[in-house]
C-alpha cells in the first residue's frame, strides 16, 4: 500500500468512530457539491455504518441532501422489509428520515440475483453518463474473514475485473449476495472503510501488512484516498489513539 493514499485512524470505541466518520462524511459531501453539484455516495451495511447513518438522520442542518444521490455497495437477496436487507437498515435509520436527491436500491427480491446484479449495474451507468462510474465515496465494512462489501474469499467475485456489479455465491452463507466489483470501488475518489470490534484485528492486521490476499486488501482507490476509521479494538496497537 502506498503511504500517500493510505490514512488508518484510530478512535477510542465505536461511538468516537461513528462521529468522525459522520464529519469525513459531510467533509466529502460539501466538497463534492461544491465542485460538481452532487454528492455521489454508496453505503454498506452492518452495526457500524447504522451508528454512522442515525448521526446522519440528525445533521440534515449541515447537509443539502437534495443533491446525495444514494447506493448501496452490496446487498442481501432479500426484499426491502426483510430484517438482514441493507437498504431496509439504512431506511430506518436515515434515509427514510431525509429527501435526498436519489436513492438506489439493488432488487435483492428477484428470482434471479443475476437479474437484480445487472439492472443495478445499469442504474449506475445511467446516473453517471456519459463518464464511467466514479463515486464520490464509499463506504465499506471489514469481516473477520477479510471480506468487504460482499467479496468473500474465494469467491468468484473477488476475480471480476468487467462487470461493475455482480452476483455471487457465498458458500459460508449457502446463499447469493449482490456486490459492487473492486474495479468500482477502486475508481472512486476516496473509500472510507469502517471497522469496529476485537474480533476484526487479526484481519485488519493482515490487510495493511498486505498479507493472506484478503478481499479488502484488492481496495486502493486508483486516483483517489483510502481512509481506514478503526477503534481501540480493532486497532490492537496498530496506531496510537487520537
Amino acid at each position: 500500500m502506498s503511504p500517500h493514499r493510505v490514512e488508518l485512524v484510530a478512535l477510542a470505541d465505536a461511538a468516537a468512530l461513528a462521529d468522525r466518520a459522520r464529519e469525513e462524511v459531510l467533509r466529502c459531501a460539501a466538497q463534492a457539491v461544491a465542485e460538481r453539484g452532487v454528492f455521489r455516495i454508496a453505503l454498506s451495511g452492518g452495526s457500524t455504518p447504522k451508528a454512522l447513518y442515525e448521526r446522519l438522520a440528525a445533521s440534515a442542518e449541515r447537509a443539502d441532501f437534495a443533491r446525495w444521490h444514494v447506493f448501496f455497495g452490496d446487498e442481501r437477496c432479500v426484499p426491502p422489509e426483510h430484517a438482514e436487507s441493507n437498504f431496509g437498515m439504512a431506511r430506518a435509520a436515515w434515509l427514510g428520515k431525509a429527501s435526498c436527491g436519489a436513492v438506489y436500491r439493488v432488487r435483492g427480491e428477484l428470482r434471479d440475483p443475476h437479474e437484480a446484479a445487472r439492472e443495478y449495474e445499469k442504474d449506475l451507468e445511467r446516473e453517471f453518463a456519459p463518464q464511467a462510474p466514479r463515486f464520490d465515496l464509499v463506504l465499506l465494512g471489514l469481516g473477520a474473514d477479510g471480506h468487504t462489501a460482499s467479496l468473500f474469499p474465494g469467491s468468484s467475485a473477488v476475480r471480476e475485473n468487467a462487470k461493475l456489479v455482480v452476483a455471487t455465491h457465498v458458500a459460508k452463507f449457502n446463499a447469493h449476495r449482490i456486490t459492487f466489483t473492486a474495479p468500482l470501488i477502486n475508481a472512486a475518489r476516496c473509500v472510507m472503510f469502517l471497522v469496529a470490534g476485537g474480533d476484526k484485528s487479526p484481519a485488519l492486521r493482515a490487510v495493511m501488512q498486505g498479507r493472506d490476499n484478503l478481499p479488502a486488501g484488492m481496495v486502493l482507490p486508483l486516483n483517489g484516498k483510502l481512509l481506514w476509521l478503526v477503534d481501540r479494538a480493532a486497532a490492537a496497537g496498530l496506531v496510537e489513539d487520537e
